[in-house]
């Protein structure tokens, strides 16, 4: 059965465009979504509990779907772990054929290639602030623990290569405590490395 997924970010935006597509393309059930990407998403989750084997999932647009890359990766392989399909009409994805799945693989390297990544940022801030926080002197309010966060969040806002958004997941901390935790370390380390360059969140 044939699966369609429409979602727009406002109430005030219209499904027809999308809801027209899906029923041209065969879509016998359509679940209408009116919400951004990064809240909850009620009917999402009831198109999930409505999956069987060999139901094939169609949506306009990737973006449709997944909030990011890594989200959208990680709902297919829950497709697939339920054995089924996917379909992105605008983007020619069609986990049926080969091409597709072959799109999708590469799509999979490269979100788990970015995991990487972060993670070794990560380790390599905390070693650093474990390192320098031996030797940056102590300041009542913050415990050994918070330190060395404060060291690691320095390090990897001034790498550049990493948001806001990316750093306060990665540290599990808020903005304001980041922020807080920018100020300690300019204040009580030596090395006080500058930005390479600024990202948005």
């Amino acid at each position: 059965m044939k699966v369609g997924y429409a979602r727009v970010s406002t109430q005030d935006q219209k499904l027809e465009l999308q809801t027209n597509e899906l029923e041209n393309y065969g879509c016998k059930k359509i679940f209408k979504e009116k919400k951004s990407a990064i809240k909850d998403r009620p009917e999402l989750d009831k198109l999930l509990a409505h999956l069987r084997s060999g139901d094939v999932v169609v949506v306009w647009k990737l973006d449709r779907l997944g909030r990011s890359l890594r989200h959208l990766i990680d709902l297919v392989a829950k497709f697939r772990e339920m054995e089924v399909d996917f379909v992105s009409l605008s983007d020619s994805i069609d986990t049926t054929t080969a091409q597709g799945r072959l799109i999708f693989n590469i799509f999979a390297s490269f979100a788990e290639f970015e995991r990487e990544l972060i993670s070794e940022r990560t380790k390599a801030g905390l070693k650093a602030a474990r390192a320098k926080g031996r030797v940056g002197g102590r300041k009542p309010g913050l415990t050994d623990e918070a330190k060395t966060k404060a060291w690691a969040a320095h390090q990897l806002y001034a790498n550049g290569e990493m948001t806001i958004s990316e750093i306060l997941k990665q540290l599990n901390v808020s903005k304001a405590t980041f922020y807080r935790y920018l100020d300690w370390a300019k204040n009580n380390f030596k090395d006080k490395p500058k930005r390479k360059a600024r990202r948005t969140n």
